[in-house]
């Protein structure tokens, strides 16, 4: 796909491209925009949804106020 900057864009509606070629275009740029950013945000999400939850210690040793209520 060749890169074409929003200058070229327009220039391209400056000098009555076709629209359909024009809206081509103009999905292309916002594709590339949006991938670098899901690009950018993607190992943030993956840290995210995969680390394995870290374990709390449990203390199994009962409470004073615990074992003098029973």
């Amino acid at each position: 796909m060749p890169d074409i900057t929003q200058t070229e864009l327009m220039d391209m509606i400056a000098a009555d491209e076709s629209p359909s070629n024009i809206s081509d275009k103009i999905k292309d740029l916002l594709f590339a925009k949006s991938a670098e950013k899901v690009d950018a945000v993607r190992p943030d999400v993956a840290n995210t949804m995969f680390q394995e939850p870290e374990e709390e210690e449990v203390d199994d040793t009962p409470d004073s106020e615990e074992v003098e209520g029973a």
